[in-house]
C-alpha cells in the first residue's frame, strides 16, 4: 500500500488549499481514511477521517467548519479541502489508511499505512 499526498504549499492566512492523497489500494472502499498533521516540536494529531463509503466523517474541533474531507473511491483518491486557513494550521499533513471501513477513528494506532506528508505553511 502506498499513499502519496500532494497539494501543500505556502498560503496567506484566510486562504485555501486542497490536499489530495493518491492511494495504491485495490479496493479503497474497504479502508477508512484519515488526515493527520504534525507541527514542529509537536505530536502528530488527528485532523479528519472518512469511512469507506464516505457516509461517516469526523473532524477535530479546531478544523470544524473550515476543513472538509472527501473521497473518490473510483479514483483511489482522498481530499482535504482547507478554507479559512490560520497560521496555526502550519504543519506537515499526512494521509493514513485504517484497514476497516465502518468506523472513523482518531487514534494514530488505528491506521496501518501512512504517506510521506505534504507541507502546509500559512503566513500571517
Amino acid at each position: 500500500v502506498q499513499l502519496v499526498e500532494s497539494g501543500g504549499g505556502l498560503v496567506q492566512a484566510g486562504g485555501s488549499l486542497r490536499l489530495s492523497c493518491a492511494a495504491s489500494i485495490l479496493t479503497l472502499s474497504r479502508y477508512t481514511m484519515g488526515w493527520f498533521r504534525q507541527a514542529p516540536g509537536k505530536e502528530r494529531e488527528f485532523v479528519a477521517a472518512i469511512s469507506g463509503s464516505g457516509g461517516n466523517t469526523d473532524y477535530a474541533d479546531f478544523v470544524k467548519g473550515r476543513f472538509t474531507i472527501s473521497r473518490d473511491n473510483a479514483k483511489n483518491t482522498i481530499y482535504l479541502q482547507m478554507n479559512s486557513l490560520k497560521p496555526e494550521d502550519t504543519a506537515v499533513y499526512y494521509c493514513a489508511a485504517d484497514p476497516q471501513s465502518m468506523y472513523v477513528n482518531r487514534g494514530r494506532s488505528d491506521y496501518d499505512y501512512w504517506g510521506q506528508g505534504t507541507q502546509v505553511t500559512v503566513s500571517s
